[in-house]
């Protein structure tokens, strides 16, 4: 499989990553899409294969709590349409960015501080439309246009691909006793009990829902839910065309997104609420189910929002190198654990992003 891995031949396809919230040199919050090019050997016009460490914008840790920042901010108009004419595709991966307590403390629990780089730019919302206009393809994801996206450039960027975030993300956790989940961060914990009179009740699991004004909600399992998990649905035709499952469990971040007629939903989430979880959602405004692959394919330009935390999965890129590894993608997860990530990576994720890139080449190829 190695041997047959090298023997493949390259495809050149310029791709831009951005990546604003990469802490180590390990490039968790991209791991996903780097393991599926390398494993397409998709390369650079020099031949190069791209890697995670060097090739890609927005963040760059280095030794002894020191960065350095490789962005558009400095560009004109005319080097950013250069750019734009450069690049064949985008994908942004994580623009929550780095904050003083992620970047200088050894004992981070989630709380707030100072953000020190985040948030997407008018640069990067320019370059996206003028990729737009040259019918490149583009691809976004969680925490694209959240905070610390300003409300200008945010409301821009829906206007500019038929979106609207409702305000609302979520995450479910399989514990949220929070003296042994150790994951639920500190402001969760602490803006929910100023708002329930100073209470946290909870020990099972449950699902996290956090809006942009700072409402906390959490659905309970068994209390507000008959099944603890979101699941992510696809129909028939989206299954054909990306070969995904018809539902798989999805136990990491997500937001809540709303989207014109004008796109195209390929898949959604399910949160499996009972009446009472019925009626929170209802009171929140929460439509249910809501997309989690939002799609606009088409002659006049090539969009996907994807509405989760998907990049960031604990895949090995060292099984990038062997040709048709994902034969045996069935051994890569465990089958009892909830809150696993790697299944997701191996059904979803990997055939859904390999799709696109792979058909998005050949598009190229014909051209």
């Amino acid at each position: 499989m190695l041997v047959s891995w090298q023997l493949k031949p390259k495809k050149e396809l310029k791709i831009a990553v951005i990546d604003k919230t990469s802490l180590t040199v390990d490039g968790d919050e991209r791991r996903s899409l780097n393991w599926i090019i390398d494993n397409n050997k998709f390369c650079m016009p020099n031949r190069n294969l791209y890697t995670i460490s060097d090739d890609y914008f927005g963040f760059f840790p280095k030794e002894n709590k020191k960065f350095f920042i490789n962005d558009f901010e400095n560009l004109d108009d005319v080097r950013l349409n250069n750019l734009a004419d450069k690049f064949d595709m985008i994908y942004m991966t994580d623009l929550y960015g780095v904050y003083s307590k992620d970047w200088y403390s050894d004992n981070y629990r989630g709380e707030r501080s100072q953000l020190i780089y985040g948030g997407m730019s008018r640069k990067e919302l320019s370059l996206l439309n003028i990729m737009k206009t040259q019918k490149k393809l583009i691809l976004t994801e969680f925490n694209t246009i959240a905070p610390p996206t300003s409300r200008r450039v945010r409301a821009q960027f829906e206007e500019l691909f038929g979106l609207k975030w409702s305000g609302w993300t979520g995450r479910y956790f399989n514990v949220l006793d929070t003296t042994s989940n150790k994951e639920i961060p500190v402001w969760v914990i602490r803006d929910y009990k100023d708002q329930h009179n100073n209470r946290w009740p909870f020990k099972g699991s449950g699902i996290v829902l956090v809006n942009n004004d700072d409402r906390i909600e959490i659905l309970e399992n068994k209390k507000d839910l008959k099944g603890e998990i979101p699941y992510i649905i696809s129909n028939e035709v989206s299954r054909k065309r990306f070969d995904l499952p018809q539902k798989i469990k999805y136990s990491y971040w997500f937001d809540i997104m709303l989207t014109k007629r004008s796109n195209n939903v390929v898949s959604v989430f399910q949160i499996f609420t009972n009446s009472r979880g019925d009626s929170i959602l209802q009171s929140l405004n929460i439509p249910n189910p809501f997309p989690a692959v939002i799609e606009h394919y088409d002659n006049d330009y090539k969009f996907y929002y994807f509405c989760g935390d998907f990049c960031d999965n604990p895949v090995k890129m060292i099984l990038s190198k062997f040709w048709g590894i994902t034969k045996f993608r069935w051994l890569m997860y465990p089958s009892n654990d909830l809150t696993e990530r790697e299944s997701f990576f191996w059904l979803f994720y990997q055939p859904l992003v390999c799709s696109i890139l792979n058909n998005y080449y050949d598009s190229l190829q014909k051209k």
